[in-house]
């Protein structure tokens, strides 16, 4: 009987991390819903979004790069994202529900971390040319610490849409009863409305 339970639990751990994933092809590339396949050129494959990429003064940007931004994607376990962190900005605590990401520095000093399901943290200094990996789903965030230079990055993703969840904004922006966050954090009402206050909808 134990046996037969652990394969039953052995098989729904199967499914479940099919379904986590993207869905497998069974043709070379996935063709878009109304597209003639006969009219798909090399233009479909190539992606011109992240020129002239520049994040604005003061802040960190990103432009990410999924199937939705370049459907040619579809299916194929990719995706990518331009990064740039003016002095002194911050990648809040997030997490990518659907794929790991991998993040090579191209310029500057950036200092990152990730923390484990035991509430574990591994932090790095990285430098221009390093590379460092944040597993699927596990709550990370990326800082430039540097007054005065900007860092550039690109994260790759091990999915064509590996989403993400941003703690603060979700947390805090997503219209949870005040009660269950004011309990959650043994906080007041005072400071929960200071928390609150950068993504309430502006008039």
């Amino acid at each position: 009987m134990a046996t037969m339970k652990l394969i039953g639990v052995l098989m729904m751990t199967t499914v479940v991390a099919v379904w986590a994933r993207d869905p497998e092809l069974t043709t070379d590339f996935a063709v878009p819903i109304g597209m003639n396949a006969s009219l798909i050129a090399g233009d479909f494959f190539t992606f011109t979004g992240l020129r002239n990429f520049s994040a604005a003064p003061n802040t960190f940007g990103s432009k990410k790069v999924t199937q939705v931004e370049f459907p040619a994607l579809t299916g194929l376990g990719v995706g990518v994202t331009l990064l740039e962190y003016k002095p002194n900005t911050l990648n809040p605590p997030h997490t990518h529900p659907r794929g790991s990401e991998l993040i090579y520095v191209m310029s500057g000093h950036l200092d990152v971390g990730l923390i484990d399901s035991a509430n574990k943290l591994y932090s790095a200094k990285l430098q221009k040319g390093d590379l460092f990996v944040f597993p699927q789903g596990l709550v990370h965030f990326q800082i430039n610490m540097s007054k005065k230079q900007s860092v550039h990055a690109i994260s790759a993703f091990g999915s064509s849409n590996a989403g993400t969840i941003s703690l603060p904004r979700n947390i805090f922006g997503s219209g949870i009863e005040d009660e269950v966050l004011l309990q959650a954090f043994k906080i007041t009402s005072a400071e929960l409305m200071k928390l609150k206050a950068p993504f309430m909808p502006t008039m």
